[in-house]
């Protein structure tokens, strides 16, 4: 059993990033992250290679859409690129695994919709596998709402994948979506490759689609994150991430270091 080393997924300072890139990078490296989860990469991996060397962070995680035609779930005129073009921006970023981080709760009904999703993920990894990168897939609450003769989509989904494909836990989102998450945890076992420590009330849990109203810093909210930690034996990455949050959200980000380093994290 390894410690998962500790990761910020860049949309939680989206706006921040899109003001100033490289006094963004600079503040996340002054809390202590070494490592980043990119996103929207591909049409500018030159540029986030750059900055990222200036300011000493690896991105050895990102996220993009394998197995959907828009790189935006909410606007589909914007068109994702094409897998070959995602794998050469992310080897240019020195990133070993690509996540797809959605696909539309319509898709997760049937298990006829859910094999498709399978299967386009599975070729992904075969031509990822070619330049050294593995493919995985990250959870909204779509996959846990949506059941297949009483299993979460989600482990139906899991079970059709083949073993290269991982999988990336979104705890929050998997408790909004009605999972006993510790069990969840422990059933993924070695698929189960990096988590997102994510936090919330619950209280609304948001629905499909919506954005949440909930969030909190890590540790302070109704989301398991310790037991699912200590649970998750195989979790290369442990990677802070808000959706949405009302306060300051360079205090939630940093208090939400801090949870993971009093864990014996870094």
């Amino acid at each position: 059993m390894s410690t998962p080393a500790i990761s910020i997924q860049l949309w939680t300072v989206r706006d921040e990033l899109a003001a100033d890139l490289d006094g963004t990078l600079a503040r996340l490296s002054a809390i202590g992250f070494t490592n980043v989860e990119a996103f929207g990469f591909s049409t500018r991996a030159d540029e986030l290679a750059a900055a990222f060397a200036r300011n000493g962070i690896a991105s050895p995680t990102g996220h993009a859409s394998l197995a959907s035609p828009s790189e935006n779930p909410f606007d589909t005129s914007i068109v994702a690129p094409g897998a070959a073009e995602v794998f050469e921006a992310a080897a240019k970023l020195g990133m070993t695994t690509v996540i797809d981080p959605f696909v539309d709760p319509q898709r997760w009904t049937s298990i006829d919709e859910i094999t498709k999703t399978a299967d386009t993920l599975n070729a992904a990894a075969e031509s990822a596998a070619k330049v050294g990168i593995t493919v995985g897939y990250h959870n909204h609450n779509q996959e846990l709402l949506n059941r297949v003769d009483d299993r979460f989509a989600l482990e139906v989904f899991a079970d059709l994948l083949d073993p290269a494909v991982v999988i990336e836990l979104d705890l929050y989102w998997a408790a909004a979506g009605g999972a006993d998450v510790v069990p969840l945890v422990e059933r993924l076992g070695d698929r189960l490759v990096a988590l997102h420590v994510k936090d919330g009330t619950l209280d609304p849990a948001p629905g499909l689609g919506s954005v949440p109203t909930d969030q909190v810093p890590a540790g302070r909210g109704a989301v398991p994150l310790a037991a699912a930690l200590d649970a998750a034996k195989s979790a290369r990455y442990a990677i802070v991430e808000f959706d949405a949050y009302p306060g300051d959200i360079w205090q939630g980000v940093t208090e939400s270091y801090e949870f993971l380093t009093a864990r014996g994290l870094s």
